[in-house]
């Protein structure tokens, strides 16, 4: 599990396919401190196992379901991703519930930059829009965020300065596609509601 608060910045330092799958190779000094084989690291909000360690530099697979589900299959030598390891029982949980358990993908349709904040808009496909909700949570590549506006095809954030300078987001260009995770407690309820 993971709190949707980045600890760094990261780098891919190499990709090497694997008959539909992939084996990444980051650079994360921060999130490889203390890191070991099996560690979990969410990697722009997609949680990956972690196979080896060298260094700052640290390798892990991505399975074929990854790579179809999220934004991961885009990413090129040199790119840069948002890193987070997972949370600890005894860590504050500073954003919200996030599990590396990405839901699709969104594309930035809009970009409004302001004196203190920036506002973005995002697209939001028919399958997800009922779990998401304006003033809700939501992980955009692995990043906890407040929804500040929603309709049935998209939703909007503000991305506050703090946010800009430690994320990938200030990177993000309209046409980009970015990872998506729903708050999971709406998935629940609605199961629940269902099951009913």
């Amino acid at each position: 599990m993971f709190t949707g608060i980045i600890e760094e910045r990261g780098e891919v330092v190499s990709i090497e396919p694997k008959g539909g799958a992939a084996l990444l190779r980051l650079r994360g000094p921060i999130v490889t401190e203390d890191a070991k084989h099996g560690d979990s690291i969410a990697v722009n909000g997609v949680c990956l196992t972690v196979v080896e360690v060298d260094g700052d530099v640290f390798t892990v697979d991505v399975i074929k379901e990854s790579l179809d589900r999220s934004s991961l299959g885009d990413l090129e030598e040199g790119s840069r991703v948002n890193l987070e390891r997972s949370v600890r029982v005894n860590q504050r949980l500073d954003g919200h519930i996030v599990q590396g358990h990405v839901d699709g993908t969104a594309v930035l349709l809009s970009r409004d930059p302001g004196e203190n904040w920036d506002d973005l808009r995002f697209s939001l496909s028919p399958e997800l829009s009922r779990y998401v909700a304006e003033k809700g949570s939501i992980a955009i590549d692995g990043i906890s965020l407040t929804v500040t506006t929603v309709d049935d095809e998209s939703f909007g954030v503000s991305l506050i300065p703090t946010t800009l300078k430690l994320t990938t987001m200030a990177e993000r260009r309209v046409g980009d596609r970015v990872n998506i995770e729903v708050d999971v407690i709406a998935k629940y309820v609605e199961r629940l509601v269902v099951q009913a």
